[in-house]
């Protein structure tokens, strides 16, 4: 049977077709629960896995990219990994957060928005992570830059922050990655 003959009038075709092209077949799950039961943040979650899930089937983009669970979601993976019809929810959260960003959506969860952000621009720019970078760019867009200061020291004293970043074999098959998933989305 095809999305369309499930899915409400309304609902987004391209959501559907970018999480079948993400690897996400979202009407494969026939809500077990086990993704809910096993997340260690749905506590905080404004949506379940297996409601967000649920919800991607029907299309809901407005609503998935409007929700905080998209942002607290720390792609930790025990979600997938429980799943019995194998659907990659942790990646399913990445679509939805990617899409809300290049979509203009305020973040539900700035700050987490923020990280997100600081996070994929060091491994853009770098290869990989460069700590102390990725933090500085992170406290400049959250404006809390004191907050962990003395933390900071202690790191850096203890040699467990870089003053400069690593350089990596590779570096420029990351960006053309990087590209090439733009391009894509």
């Amino acid at each position: 049977m095809s999305d369309a003959a499930i899915a409400p009038e309304g609902a987004s075709k391209k959501l559907h077709r970018d999480l079948r092209r993400a690897g996400t077949d979202v009407w494969a799950c026939y809500q077990c629960g086990r993704c809910s039961a096993g997340c260690p943040l749905s506590g905080f979650f404004d949506l379940l896995p297996m409601e967000v899930i649920r919800l991607a089937a029907y299309g809901a983009e407005e609503t998935l990219l409007n929700s905080r669970s998209i942002w607290l979601c720390a792609s930790c993976e025990t979600c997938t990994t429980r799943c019995p019809n194998d659907i990659d929810i942790a990646r399913t959260m990445d679509v939805l957060r990617e899409r809300a960003l290049d979509r203009g959506y305020s973040p539900a969860e700035p700050r987490v928005a923020a990280f997100h952000k600081a996070f994929l621009n060091s491994v853009r720019q770098y290869g990989r992570t460069f700590e102390l970078g990725m933090i500085g760019a992170y406290k400049l867009s959250s404006g809390d830059m004191l907050g962990d200061f003395k933390l900071g020291l202690k790191l850096l004293a203890r040699g467990k922050l870089r003053l400069l970043p690593s350089s990596i074999r590779g570096k420029a098959e990351v960006r053309r990655i990087f590209r090439r998933s733009r391009k894509e989305g």
